[in-house]
């Protein structure tokens, strides 16, 4: 079993500081980052599961839920990654959005 406990792991992170961000953070571009994250590793999770499926996009439900939709995306990345260079890539894009969203 794939052990993809680094990408729970940078999602939770990124999850834990957007709650712990003032509005005005998230609002001057932080769940933005955070949207456009979510939809990203939704996609990839998608394509994975289904690769003939057209992919359905995750809706923007408000900044506030910023951190419940990359948390849902990331752990349903986790579930369907396959190997050790999935869960690495993915890391990559969870540590590279947080840095831009700047928390």
């Amino acid at each position: 079993m794939l052990d993809t406990t680094p990408l729970t792991r940078a999602v939770e992170h990124f999850a834990d500081r957007l709650r712990a961000a003032p509005q005005s953070r998230l609002q001057r571009g932080a769940a933005a980052e955070a949207l456009g994250l979510a939809r990203e590793l939704a996609l990839r999770a998608q394509r994975l599961e289904d690769p003939l499926r057209e992919p359905l996009e995750m809706p923007d439900a408000g900044m506030f839920a910023a951190a419940d939709q990359i948390t849902l995306a990331g752990n349903d990345l986790a579930v369907v990654l396959t190997t050790v260079d999935e869960v690495v890539d993915a890391v990559r894009v969870v540590e590279e959005a947080q840095k831009r969203a700047g928390v």
